[in-house]
């Protein structure tokens, strides 16, 4: 397995070929930031915090009001097109931002909104999640739509979580739309600031307004260790051995286990060491369903749960191999995926799993998990100790692919490879060609493909699976992202 420190070598032959891609670009519109990316000025991204002490800011609102366009103007580059990948919807994505000599981390959300039925608690729980974890929140509303119910209840929730909220007025391309913005004030949020995210009108303005309330160190970044013990979180449903798991591993009573499910309610961290070497882990409550249908303590014990994910770098999940796999199960595991964190399925209470039920599982694996199969599964008994000495091992495989970047020559030389091999299907008389490749972050691998048409689903998905194949990519999701480009007009 590579990582980022023993990245696979680029040869002459590669870098020959990524030229050769990189030269036919030429005939084709890019802007700065595609100039950039192609420049090797690498764009990290991160599902976490950020860097340790820089102030968080969360950029929130409904869905089309124009967030990732405003955040893509503060940064400077459209680092919003690593969320472009169909059927998937990331939560939170933080870019690193400067303006006028200070830096802070900048959150992207995903849209909030009431669904048909009503339901407060899902618009509470992404209220939850986005803005705990920041120290200063933007909320973008759409001005020329106004003030909507969605909107209004945001503001109810953000005015209970006490942040400092700052308010932009998006889509106001014009000095004769500032009128739009100007009824905002009935939010009760103080000033609304009249911006234009797609044109960077007033964008000054709304930054200065930030400065002024943003903190020199942040109270609530937690940004990932680097040379420090890796975190680990143990997540599942109730009751399926995340906390008997935990005392195994550390050799004693950690923990509280009970066989009521739901006994863990807040996250526990405990350094454990294994084989010479120190590990955080931490025991999360049971998910046990959806958290918009959660209540009470429930509810809560699920946001703890998710926080806890995010500030992982690796999560455990936990399957309960002596009973039928649920739909619970999965969506736990997508949520992992979701994420963006190194994943690694443990099939716990082998000690209860009898040959029939094993045979029964093998095909529960074979449909449930069928497009996971990336990710290391092992069977293990957190009761008896059984198996448990596999974890770790597993564990360094997930985190190794987590961590590694291709070098720009050699994945351009594999991406010609298998365009040529295997070229995208015609679709209305035209075949996309790609142009040019390269990964503008680790920790997941994220890739951004330049093409001459959209490429699709099915397509990238066969491109994942290659890259699996290549570059042994075990244990980590992978993010795909497509730039179209047309063709220079020839004057």
């Amino acid at each position: 397995m590579t990582d980022e420190n023993t990245a696979p070598e680029t040869t002459e032959s590669d870098e020959s070929r990524a030229r050769a891609l990189r030269a036919s670009l030429d005939d084709y519109e890019l802007d700065a930031d595609d100039l950039a990316l192609l420049q090797g000025d690498e764009v990290e991204t991160t599902s976490d915090g950020g860097e340790a002490g820089l102030p968080v800011v969360a950029i929130v609102g409904r869905p089309n009001v124009g967030k990732s366009t405003i955040v893509n103007r503060i940064i400077g580059y459209r680092g919003a097109v690593v969320q472009d990948t169909p059927g998937v919807t990331r939560d939170r994505v933080a870019y690193p931002a400067e303006w006028n000599g200070r830096r802070f981390t900048l959150v992207d959300t995903g849209g909030w909104e009431v669904d048909v039925a009503g339901l407060d608690a899902s618009v509470a729980a992404q209220a939850e999640i986005a803005v705990e974890r920041a120290d200063v929140v933007i909320l973008v509303v759409d001005a020329t739509v106004g003030a909507t119910d969605t909107d209004e209840r945001v503001v109810q929730m953000l005015r209970r979580s006490g942040k400092p909220v700052i308010l932009a007025a998006n889509k106001v391309d014009s000095r004769t739309q500032e009128s739009d913005a100007a009824m905002l004030w009935s939010l009760g949020l103080g000033e609304p600031y009249p911006v234009s995210g797609l044109h960077g009108r007033g964008s000054g303005d709304l930054l200065d307004a930030l400065l002024e309330v943003l903190p020199e160190v942040s109270a609530v970044a937690n940004p990932l260790p680097a040379d420090g013990p890796r975190r680990v979180a143990l997540v599942g449903r109730p009751n399926v051995g995340k906390s008997s798991l935990l005392n195994q591993l550390a050799g004693e009573g950690r923990v509280v286990v009970n066989e009521i499910a739901g006994t863990t309610r807040d996250p526990v961290d405990e350094l454990i060491e294994i084989h010479g070497r120190d590990w955080w882990f931490v025991d999360t409550a049971g998910i046990r369903r959806r958290v918009h249908k959660a209540e009470g303590a429930d509810f809560y014990a699920v946001l703890r749960t998710q926080q806890a994910l995010e500030k992982a770098e690796v999560a455990v999940v936990l399957v309960d191999a002596s009973e039928p796999m649920t739909e619970q199960d999965v969506r736990v595991i997508q949520l992992a995926i979701d994420a963006g964190r190194a994943l690694v399925i443990v099939f716990n209470k082998w000690d209860d799993v009898d040959e029939d039920r094993r045979l029964f599982l093998a095909r529960e694996i074979e449909q449930e998990l069928r497009r996971i199969e990336w990710a290391p599964m092992i069977r293990l008994s957190a009761k008896t100790g059984w198996h448990t000495n596999r974890l770790t091992r597993a564990l360094d495989v997930a985190l190794d692919s987590w961590d590694t970047r291709i070098p720009t020559g050699r994945l351009n030389a594999f991406l010609g490879e298998i365009s040529a091999a295997n070229p995208h299907p015609v679709r209305g008389g035209k075949q996309p060609r790609i142009l040019f490749g390269t990964q503008i972050s680790a920790r997941p691998p994220r890739f951004v493909l330049f093409a001459t048409g959209f490429i699709e689903h099915q397509y990238r998905r066969f491109i994942e699976r290659k890259l699996r194949e290549n570059f042994e990519f075990e244990g980590t999701p992978i993010e795909i992202s497509v730039c179209v480009r047309e063709r220079r007009q020839r004057k």
